[in-house]
């Protein structure tokens, strides 16, 4: 009787628990099929980081749809490399770029993982793996189509020779291995038959040979790289044969000469790109030889080159569908810009940047009769006046980039003409010139801007910047440097007007507070924020911007002197993205950057003068910061710390750079030099 009593005792729980989950509210998702929930995953899109994840932490079904759905894959950390293939099984694109340390071990484990998906592998900031690790991957993943060694100085041509087995390799990139020979090369040539792109820049030990073996064996070759290589027109001759090679980079190649190339017999008429940038020793007469059948040529690169005579004007005349024309740092003479008036070709983008000899009188030439243009950047052009700007603005009117930094002749009128005339601009750079209010008003009728740079402009005031927030609401970029005329006010007209801010320069401003910073804590897309040398700004603000930005990911607090621990407290909090920070000079002690070290996607730290600090606080900072790329700090730490530490955290892929820099008093002592470096992780 007692048993009967139990298992009815137990049926009668089950039966409680059945009715209890019948009552329940059934889960609306359960409904979606895979297909849907991939589509809805599809329009999600990258802009967002969080969108994914938050997407996955909905509930279970939608962790498990999202980790079958992700292709591609970018790690933050190295340690996190092992976990991954569990959760992504079907990864195709593998960006490694922020991993330091990838050995031969974890690239093996990755490649046996992905076997029959991975088709991309990106290791240009990665170190640690050799000829044993690309063996592993090229033997598992027979599908790899493009492979990026950039920065790989350690490798040689073992792992050439390794990377030639990967026999449906589509694109290499192995910029900057410098211990790679034409024996490597020649391995690739004979192995990768099915390239179609090729970088071999600052590959110092590849020569003719190994370029020739390229272009014998590659016959699909479609772009390629050889800047900086000790090449001459022997190599050449075969490279012109490829029958369809559309960009031919050859940046700062010596041994190319006039002389060599009036030899060739050859010219690629697929040719589109063709880059002779730092050819110095290449005129017209080369040009002509190397593109005597390039009629299909779009872009030429011909900067810090040789003069822009009226011969080279001539000589371009042939090429009628150009639509890219940069000749930066050119001595430019009046007849060369003359030569190119009476041009068929209908240019879409015209650099000039820094060219000696332009003038009013052959610029004003030149735009009236390429009216399309859509790209003008005259930078430095020191010669030009209003007479110019009324050409090219009054020819010009569907520009959307215009770049004319230090064009001090200009007069302060001829601005006004870029708003009433060109209400197409995306991108605007007036970089220390004489603009004014009245000038910002003009332009805040440019309501497409996405980019305006109004640095060491000392005219500029808040009411000017005020007319910018109110009209320019798809304002992406904001650089203010040294624009010693706006205060707190006029950044918050650009924070209430501008909520799609990514990036703002304010350095170098006394007037701007907290409550700057205040205001730009409503920005959430705002991504990379300096705010070097304003004294008057402290931990508060800072707090604000890493509560309000959450993707914020480079952050330039030299000379803050406010901010301290409480500030780096906020950050480790708040700031998950932050992949770069200077914090010089700050008054930051052990506690703050041991906060700051918890911060996983941290990589690049600048950390000089910094009086708060020990050297057992430091030591413990960088122990704990795992994903560390690269560390500037005062070479005084060199000598004090253990030679293991240093050299146990350099093999964690962390490189450090010291300085001897005594400690500086003055504001700004580089004069006129936007002082932060620009990350290649900030997009």
């Amino acid at each position: 009787m007692k048993k009967l009593k139990s298992m009815t005792g137990e049926e009668e729980e089950d039966a409680a628990a059945a009715a209890a989950d019948d009552d329940r509210p059934n889960n609306p998702f359960d409904a979606l099929t895979e297909e849907i929930i991939h589509l809805i995953l599809d329009r999600l899109g990258d802009d967002d980081p969080l969108a994914h994840k938050s997407f996955s932490l909905a509930c279970k079904s939608f962790l498990s749809a999202e980790s079958r759905h992700r292709r591609s894959l970018r790690p933050r950390c190295s340690d996190l490399l092992p976990l991954i293939p569990r959760r992504y099984p079907f990864i195709s694109r593998l960006d490694l770029s922020l991993c330091p340390r990838v050995d031969d071990e974890a690239l093996a484990a990755l490649a046996r993982s992905w076997s029959s998906t991975l088709r991309s592998v990106d290791l240009s900031r990665s170190r640690f793996f050799g000829h044993a690790g690309l063996s592993s991957l090229v033997a598992n993943c027979a599908g790899l189509v493009e492979v990026d060694l950039s920065n790989a100085t350690q490798l040689t041509d073992g792992a050439a020779k390794a990377i030639a087995e990967a026999k449906n390799l589509e694109r290499l990139r192995m910029g900057r291995c410098k211990l790679i020979t034409d024996m490597g090369v020649g391995c690739i040539a004979v192995g990768c038959r099915k390239l179609t792109l090729l970088c071999l820049k600052w590959c110092l030990r590849v020569s003719d040979l190994g370029v020739g073996l390229i272009a014998m064996k590659c016959a699909d070759m479609r772009s390629l790289d050889l800047s900086y290589l000790p090449i001459t027109e022997k190599s050449l001759q075969p490279v012109l044969k490829l029958r369809n090679l559309e960009e031919l980079i050859l940046e700062g190649c010596p041994g190319v000469h006039d002389d060599g190339l009036a030899t060739l017999k050859e010219s690629c008429p697929s040719l589109k790109v063709l880059n002779l940038s730092n050819c110095q020793n290449v005129s017209y007469v080369g040009l002509s030889s190397l593109t005597s059948e390039a009629q299909c040529l779009q872009q030429l690169i011909l900067s810090y080159g040789s003069p822009v005579t009226a011969d080279l004007g001539k000589s371009l005349h042939k090429f009628s569908g150009l639509q890219v024309v940069r000749l930066d740092a050119c001595m430019v003479t009046c007849s060369g810009m003359k030569a190119m008036v009476n041009w068929s070709a209908c240019l879409k983008e015209l650099s000039l940047s820094k060219c000696v000899g332009v003038t009013d009188d052959c610029l004003s030439l030149l735009v009236q009769t390429q009216r399309e243009l859509r790209k003008l950047d005259i930078t430095c052009c020191r010669k030009i006046t209003y007479a110019s700007i009324n050409s090219i603005t009054s020819s010009c009117s569907s520009l959307c980039s215009l770049r004319m930094e230090l064009c001090t002749l200009v007069s302060t009128d001829a601005y006004l003409l870029i708003g009433q005339r060109c209400q197409n601009l995306e991108e605007l750079d007036l970089t220390d010139n004489d603009i004014d209010d009245e000038v910002l008003m003009s332009i805040s009728r440019c309501s497409k801007l996405r980019i305006l740079k109004l640095g060491i402009c000392s005219k500029v005031t808040d009411d000017g910047l005020k007319h910018i927030g109110r009209h320019c609401l798809s304002l992406t970029e904001l650089d203010l440097y040294r624009s010693m005329g706006i205060t707190d006010a006029g950044i918050a007209e650009i924070a209430l007007g501008c909520p799609a801010l990514e990036m703002i320069n304010m350095a170098y401003n006394e007037n701007v507070t907290d409550a700057a910073l205040i205001s730009l804590s409503k920005c959430p897309r705002l991504k990379a924020l300096e705010i070097r040398g304003c004294p008057y700004v402290s931990s508060i603000g800072l707090s604000a911007i890493a509560r309000g930005c959450r993707r914020l990911t480079l952050l330039d607090i030299k000379k803050c002197y406010n901010i301290n621990d409480n500030g780096m407290l906020s950050l480790a909090q708040f700031s998950p993205n932050l992949r770069q920070i200077n914090l010089s000079y700050c008054s930051v002690t052990d506690v703050g950057l041991l906060a700051l070290a918890s911060i996983n996607c941290l990589q690049i730290m600048t950390i000089l003068h910094v009086a708060g600090l020990t050297q057992s606080g430091l030591a413990a900072a960088l122990l704990a910061c795992r994903c560390l790329m690269k560390v500037k700090l005062h070479m005084s730490f060199k000598s004090s710390f253990p030679e293991s530490l240093i050299s146990y955290i350099e093999a964690r892929g962390c490189v450090f750079q010291w300085r001897d820099k005594v400690r500086q008093v003055e504001m700004d002592p580089k004069g006129w030099k936007l002082h932060m470096s620009k990350s290649p992780y900030g997009a």
